[in-house]
């Protein structure tokens, strides 16, 4: 299953130093032109979540949505957020294709 998968490059990309947790960081990392994608929580908030895409819009950054909760995505980030910036690109392409291959497996 790619969850586990998920999970593990989540981690390495939390220890590589390459995400930005939390919504305001993610506007100043946005700012700074350092974000290559952006990752939101199963749970997050209709108003966050709208709040997200429109700022990464402007920048022509894309967002993906995680299959997994806040806290889950929090024991593996060390931090709870809803919104998690990847300012690697081949980090955020591998996750963003785990979260898609695991969607459609849902939906099968």
């Amino acid at each position: 299953m790619s969850y586990q998968k998920l999970n593990g490059i989540l981690s390495i990309c939390r220890k590589a130093g390459k995400m930005v947790l939390g919504f305001d960081p993610m506007k100043d990392a946005l700012q700074a032109g350092k974000v290559r994608g952006v990752l939101t929580s199963a749970d997050i908030s209709p108003k966050t979540y709208k709040e997200v895409c429109f700022h990464c819009q402007k920048k022509n950054v894309p967002v993906c949505r995680l299959p997994m909760t806040m806290a889950e995505a929090g024991s593996i980030t060390g931090r709870n957020a809803a919104v998690i910036a990847v300012t690697d690109k081949g980090f955020f392409d591998r996750i963003r294709q785990l979260c898609e291959s695991d969607s459609h497996q849902q939906q099968d």
